[in-house]
């Protein structure tokens, strides 16, 4: 859904609003709200933030974050998962987390959900590409395929289920083939 402001307003207004549930974002000064996600989606973002974070988090080279708000280039953003290297994670003078993340991700990962625009979700992933983020991924459980964006490179679709997906070279402790992540779906019996 897309609420277009009757007048344009700024980001940082944006982000003196009510936070809404599902998230909003803040694009090119519109605000829409993201898609309530369903089965496939909640399943796939609940193990691959458990899988990377196992790898990566224990050995404090980077952490996963959730539907983190993601504010930067003029935009507020909330990837499924943002995966901060962990000298990039914003911390308050004492260490522990800050609550503003004004900054890209270094790896942002989207699970499209039915109903979702994947225009829209690969814009987001191309904006943090051209600020920084080192890849995205677009997880498409419809069509059993994850598309693979760098910088300045085509986009790679991966649909072979023996395949290891690309990771950026801070992950590369995770090592996942696309089957892996789609038998996540699979449910089974006692």
């Amino acid at each position: 859904m897309v609420q277009t402001a009757s007048r344009s307003i700024t980001l940082d207004e944006f982000l003196k609003l009510p936070e809404t549930e599902p998230a909003s974002e803040f694009i090119n000064g519109e605000i829409s709200q993201k898609v309530i996600p369903k089965g496939e989606h909640s399943t796939i973002q609940g193990e691959l933030l458990t899988a990377i974070n196992a790898l990566i988090k224990t050995q404090r080279i980077a952490w996963a974050f959730p539907e983190l708000r993601c504010n930067f280039g003029d935009r507020s953003i909330v990837p499924d998962l943002a995966v901060f290297t962990w000298s990039n994670i914003p911390t308050l003078p004492d260490r522990t987390i800050a609550s503003n993340f004004n900054l890209p991700p270094d790896w942002t990962i989207e699970i499209l959900s039915s109903g979702q625009s994947a225009t829209r979700v690969t814009l987001n992933i191309l904006h943090c590409l051209n600020h920084g983020t080192q890849m995205g991924w677009l997880i498409d459980p419809a069509e059993r395929l994850v598309m693979i964006y760098q910088p300045q490179q085509q986009p790679l679709a991966i649909d072979s289920p023996e395949t290891i997906l690309l990771v950026p070279n801070f992950a590369s402790a995770v090592q996942l083939s696309l089957g892996q992540i789609f038998d996540w779906l699979k449910v089974a019996l006692p």
